[in-house]
């Protein structure tokens, strides 16, 4: 069995709000003892996260078969999320609703895009069925879906978290729109 997360991006907060809300919800998380406040090595491609704590269970259903083997990566920069290894298979515009295959073209004008937002903190996509330009975090995928936000929580080789779990810590971003991305390496 491979590595594999759980990821929670807010798709609304910029720079200046991700580390003040960082903070709101790894101080809800730890209060409720999900995790614990000091940060070890305990995550992959980070530094250091945040260890499960003696309450982990509350973030996941009664189903679960195995305890969490790693910890909370919290990123507060500007990141692509992904699914892992594997990608999209159509881009859908959130203003028509139309799927576009995201073949050899398709993805040479979304990559590029995807690039400059990484770069700069804004970039659009035109539809191709409505020409709206679309920003790049508010593309929907289908299949392995994507996150680009300032704002991401990394769980790793946790159990399912639950629906319930997610919204609490969904509630606790002043309202933004966020996308869960579930992915294994």
């Amino acid at each position: 069995m491979g590595d594999f997360s759980q990821t929670l991006v807010d798709l609304d907060a910029g720079g200046a709000d991700a580390a003040r809300l960082a903070g709101r919800v790894v101080d809800w998380l730890v209060a409720e003892g999900v995790v614990l406040a000091e940060r070890t090595d305990c995550v992959l491609g980070q530094p250091s996260g945040h260890p499960p704590g003696p309450h982990w269970d509350r973030a996941v259903g009664d189903d679960w078969d195995f305890e969490p083997s790693d910890g909370l990566a919290v990123h507060t920069v500007r990141t692509g999320f992904t699914s892992g290894a594997d990608m999209p298979g159509a881009a859908i515009c959130p203003r028509c609703g139309v799927a576009t295959p995201l073949g050899t073209g398709t993805w040479a004008r979304f990559g590029a895009a995807m690039r400059t937002w990484y770069d700069t903190g804004a970039a659009t996509v035109d539809c191709p069925a409505c020409v709206a330009a679309v920003a790049v975090p508010d593309w929907g995928w289908d299949e392995a879906p994507l996150g680009f936000g300032c704002l991401g929580f990394e769980f790793w080789n946790w159990p399912p978290l639950t629906d319930a779990f997610r919204a609490r810590l969904a509630g606790l971003l002043d309202g933004h729109r966020t996308v869960y991305i579930w992915g294994a390496l």
